[in-house]
């Protein structure tokens, strides 16, 4: 019997997806001795469009096309792994995080599960200093079925972790960049929309990174929301989300940028465009609070004049907003454990 969701509808945005992507989704049934025509016709793809090198299909085809494919094979890996990943797989990895406490908790358990399912693959979530990176190791041969599959699935998975990652705290996560290990496809330029940030080919493994405060923010979403996003999940994995809760760096260049009008929190709310309210919850969401993020900034500021300039001590403090040296020597000395004046020597000396 035919799996059948609604039909791609013909006014679509660019299309832009590689129909590399589809000829391994059609090859897919091949494997499982299976004819991909239904699917293909559901996602308006035609036999011969399918086998243009440089065609592309839009968001709405590939969610169609895969989306039936999975349903019809009853396989979410789509033949990249030595076993099945029956229909509701990936839905039971999210549902198993659901609970965790943030970000980082959720990840970490998505990958532990994820090497349950299928141990083709093994992901890590890896934090170094401020960069959170989510990388992928080969265990078995997944080019077995041709360079294209290899790449489909680190792609698939990549993204399907990425938009996963992003509905849970119900925020864009900007991606710092990608890497993949084969080189560069003739589809390269479409990478830039699927991972937006610098895209790497032929590094030694597959990866996307990201700003590690991510990673401590709450995750936003309940077992009724689940549901509700399990019956359209696909756009997660082809569709840019909507907004960054990252409030953390927006305020950060904001006082860096215009230190007069962000000198309370009025100020850097109407710069940020929202309520002062708003603000104060939201960096308490993110673990932090806006003296202290004056601080840093603050911090940053006159260890830059230091180092760079021969500006007096008093001048650097005047520069960084404070009334008086004194006060500025002693709130120096509780950010670095030093003075101004020991912490120039120690660059000069």
């Amino acid at each position: 019997m035919s799996v059948r969701p609604p039909p791609a509808t013909p006014a679509q945005p660019a299309a832009a997806t590689p129909m590399a992507f589809a000829r391994v989704m059609a090859a897919a049934y091949e494997l499982y001795g299976r004819s991909p025509a239904n699917a293909l016709k559901l996602a308006q793809i035609t036999p011969s469009r399918l086998q243009q090198p440089e065609a592309r299909i839009t968001a709405r085809q590939m969610e169609v096309l895969s989306g039936t494919a999975m349903q019809e094979l009853d396989d979410e890996a789509l033949g990249a792994f030595s076993r099945k990943l029956p229909w509701g797989s990936y839905g039971m990895l999210a549902r198993a995080s659901l609970s965790a406490p943030d970000l980082g908790v959720a990840l970490k358990r998505w990958c532990r599960h994820h090497a349950l399912l299928a141990g083709d693959i093994a992901l890590k979530l890896v934090v170094t200093g401020d960069s959170a990176a989510i990388t992928i190791e080969e265990r078995t041969d997944l080019a077995r079925h041709g360079q294209g599959a290899r790449e489909f699935c680190l792609v698939h998975v990549l993204r399907n972790i990425h938009g996963l990652a992003c509905w849970y705290i119900d925020s864009r996560i900007a991606l710092q960049g990608a890497r993949f290990p084969f080189a560069a496809p003739p589809h390269a330029d479409a990478y830039g929309l699927m991972f937006p940030g610098p895209v790497r080919f032929d590094a030694a493994q597959a990866e996307i990174r990201f700003d590690a405060r991510y990673l401590a923010l709450p995750l936003r979403r309940d077992e009724k929301a689940l549901q509700h996003m399990l019956q359209r999940a696909l756009p997660l994995t082809v569709l840019q989300y909507r907004r960054d809760r990252l409030l953390v760096q927006q305020v950060r260049q904001v006082l860096a940028a215009h230190p007069d009008q962000a000198h309370n929190a009025d100020g850097v709310a109407a710069l940020l465009n929202i309520s002062a309210r708003t603000l104060h919850r939201q960096l308490k969401e993110e673990g932090a609070n806006l003296q202290q993020l004056k601080d840093e900034v603050r911090c940053d500021r006159a260890k830059d004049l230091l180092y760079r300039s021969d500006k007096p001590v008093k001048q650097v403090a005047a520069a960084v907003g404070f009334l008086n040296e004194k006060s500025f020597t002693r709130a120096f000395r509780a950010w670095t454990g030093t003075s101004p004046g020991e912490f120039r020597k120690g660059f000069m000396g």
